[in-house]
């Protein structure tokens, strides 16, 4: 008789990739491992998926929709935030992966959906459009990663976990508090490029472009 299809082959799959990749790195992640790893052979992983790059570009892809189906039920930004910490901290092996080069293509150029919602709401607060915020939502961005890598990496448990999550919510909201007097932040250094383009799939740059693209992109 033919053998019925697992349903839960491609979780199984994607699981212990995450698994792996958090224990070793992309060394450990070979596709006997995951094979061996997952309960199943490397032929069937091979028939799903093309290399190790292919399972990455899976996990990236299926976290990134999972944390923004958890994000999209909120009402408020700092809603979103605690949402997003509490997801990270419950999914920590593919929460790492998703990060990994994700300033580099192929991630850089594939969608954002949670960045992307949180820049909208924050454009919502503070008025304007949402890439007029981009470097605002870059450091709440930053805050919670770095949280949200430090309760991981560091074992933050009971009440410095709870306090460590807090503490970052209350630097968001101080943050956009400061940003919503007539004054605002500090900003030093140079201007947001206008070739620097997060979040927006294929369109996003790290800022590497040309000048005459830089220019395209502004006055768009």
């Amino acid at each position: 008789m033919p053998r019925h299809p697992d349903p839960e082959l491609e979780q199984r799959i994607l699981s212990a990739a995450s698994r792996l990749w958090a224990r070793g790195g992309e060394k450990s992640l070979t596709m006997r491992a995951v094979a061996k790893a997952a309960g199943t052979t490397t032929p069937t992983v091979y028939e799903r998926y093309r290399d190790r790059n292919d399972i990455l570009r899976a996990l990236r892809l299926k976290t990134r929709s999972e944390l923004f189906v958890e994000l999209v039920g909120t009402d408020t930004l700092r809603e979103a935030i605690h949402s997003y910490l509490s997801f990270a901290l419950d999914h920590p092996h593919a929460y790492e992966v998703l990060f990994d080069g994700v300033g580099k293509a192929p991630s850089l150029h594939e969608p954002w959906p949670s960045f992307n919602l949180m820049r909208e709401r924050l454009a919502a607060l503070l008025h304007g459009t949402s890439r007029e915020h981009n470097r605002l939502m870059l450091a709440i961005w930053s805050l919670m990663h770095g949280t949200a890598m430090l309760i991981i990496r560091g074992g933050f448990e009971g009440a410095l976990r709870v306090q460590s999550t807090h503490a970052c919510m209350d630097s968001v909201d101080n943050l956009i508090r400061t940003a919503s007097r007539k004054k605002g932040l500090v900003h030093s250094g140079p201007k947001w490029p206008a070739n620097l383009v997060l979040g927006e799939g294929w369109q996003s740059r790290v800022g590497n472009g040309t000048e005459e693209e830089g220019k395209k992109r502004k006055s768009r």
